[in-house]
């Protein structure tokens, strides 16, 4: 069963938000939706968005989520074994390639980026596992084609994909000697929740039911089903007798539990998306209702998500700055709020570094997945997340383009020459929430003025066209990744 925390303060509902005069619509709030629903924004984007209702941004935003194509298939999508030249070298190669362009997807396409983020921390594999660059692709294939799509298709196909079935070890079972893996943790994670309405007997007869997936036609095929290897006979599953198949265990499954797995995938998705804190006040009024929407909704998950990202509740002050930054949140949130360069190498070293401080592509640390927020701050990954930023700048000056940072923050600030007007504006750029203390700004200007004497401040005499201005915008940038504010989305 789900637990909760009597600690939050958030006790707006899901009435949808409009702006008014002592809760207006404004940049702060844009950030956070394309913080949460993507990996942040550029600020043409969230200028761009200013000029929309908050109804019309949240439906443009899941709209477009349900209508990209999913990335295109490489050419090596669905080798088989047969299909490669030098086995070992080449499938290295594509499982990297297919890693940068998954950080260029989670980069640039907001919701839908997001959510495959999510369904692959949901359902999941394990890449060091079957480590297969074919089923690798498959995989996120159908965690984008249902990211946004029918939760109810998604348990369906997911479950037999290769990748899955070598993972939970679907394809060793068979009717000589079931394995009830994938069937626990079916109902344990993937619907219903741990111990929420099921039995080990259920268990047992879903495992039965999920028999014979456990052949391909040539190795490094997909597995396919084979009666040969089924348990054939009658199996009682949640009180429904009869010679059940893998497609009669899902139907089942939400025909029985809708109640239990919609209030089980909402609650995760509200932990992703709005904050770990859950009472019962929540559960009430938020919780439930969205349960019921997808519920009515045939398990589509776009009516549900809509009626969470354009609430009161999500848009509410308490809401704010709540969740501590994955590590790819620290990434790309920084890369396409700050619209520095990047390219491949760039995405394959932040994926490289993300796996450093805790969030390794493609293989999360167990069938669970990160359970986030404080479990990405350690007294080991905290430094790491604090440098990325420190040396990502560096590039830019190593590539010749530390003119970037200053036009940066000539572009936020208006050409600005006022020290601390500077340090504010950049920082509250990449914040959620304004700084605690006012001595907090004060730290950062200082740091920000450099070795630069304070006349020449105060006769107005600097500028962001001095030599050294290129340097003290490192010097803000690479501190604001300290400030413990940073860590928050």
């Amino acid at each position: 069963m789900e637990t909760t925390t009597p600690i939050s303060c958030n006790e707006s509902t899901l009435t949808p938000y409009i702006p008014f005069d002592d809760n207006p619509w404004n940049t702060i709030k844009i950030k956070h939706v394309y913080r949460r629903l993507g990996f942040g924004a550029s600020q043409d984007a969230i200028d761009a968005a200013l000029s929309l209702s908050p109804n019309d941004f949240i439906d443009d935003l899941v709209q477009e989520a349900i209508n990209k194509p999913t990335t295109s298939v490489p050419f090596w999508g669905n080798y088989i074994i047969a299909d490669f030249t030098n086995f070992n070298e080449e499938n290295e190669q594509y499982i990297q390639d297919w890693k940068i362009q998954t950080g260029n997807d989670l980069i640039t396409e907001n919701l839908r980026g997001r959510l495959a983020s999510f369904w692959m921390n949901h359902f999941v594999t394990g890449l060091e596992i079957y480590n297969y660059s074919p089923y690798l692709f498959q995989y996120y294939n159908i965690s984008q084609t249902y990211a946004i799509g029918n939760f109810k298709d998604f348990v369906r196909e997911i479950g037999i994909s290769s990748a899955m079935l070598i993972y939970l070890n679907g394809y060793e079972n068979t009717n000589v000697e079931p394995n009830e893996n994938y069937a626990r943790e079916l109902y344990e994670l993937f619907t219903l929740g741990e111990g929420n309405n099921y039995t080990e007997q259920d268990i047992t007869e879903t495992a039965k039911a999920l028999t014979g997936y456990n052949h391909w036609a040539e190795p490094g095929a997909p597995f396919y089903f084979d009666e040969i290897t089924w348990v054939d006979g009658d199996k009682t599953i949640f009180g429904q007798t009869g010679n059940w198949k893998y497609d009669d265990v899902i139907d089942i499954l939400f025909q029985k539990r809708a109640a239990e797995i919609a209030t089980h995938i909402c609650t995760k998705l509200y932990r992703y998306f709005v904050s770990q804190e859950i009472d019962a006040v929540i559960i009430d009024n938020v919780i439930n209702p969205l349960a019921q929407t997808l519920v009515d909704a045939d398990f589509e998950l776009a009516p549900m998500l809509k009626q969470l990202f354009k609430s009161e509740h999500f848009f509410d002050e308490r809401a704010l700055g709540v969740i501590i930054k994955s590590p790819f949140d620290i990434t790309m949130q920084f890369i396409n709020e700050s619209e520095f360069f990047y390219n491949d190498e760039l995405i394959a070293a932040l994926v490289y570094f993300s796996g450093l401080f805790g969030q390794k592509l493609f293989d999360p640390p167990d069938v669970a997945g990160w359970q986030r927020d404080e479990d990405w701050i350690s007294t080991s990954t905290l430094t790491g997340r604090w440098q990325f930023t420190e040396l990502y700048l560096s590039l830019l000056f190593q590539n010749g383009l530390e003119s970037t940072l200053v036009d940066f923050a000539k572009e936020l600030t208006n050409d600005s020459n006022d020290p601390e007007y500077i340090t504010e504006v950049l920082i509250n750029h990449f914040m959620s929430k304004e700084l605690y203390t006012l001595s907090d700004y004060t730290i950062a200007t200082d740091i920000f003025k450099w070795e630069i004497p304070q006349n020449y401040y105060d006769d107005g005499l600097w500028n962001l066209d001095w030599e050294q201005a290129p340097y003290q915008v490192f010097l803000l940038l690479s501190h604001l990744a300290t400030i413990p504010e940073f860590q928050l989305k």
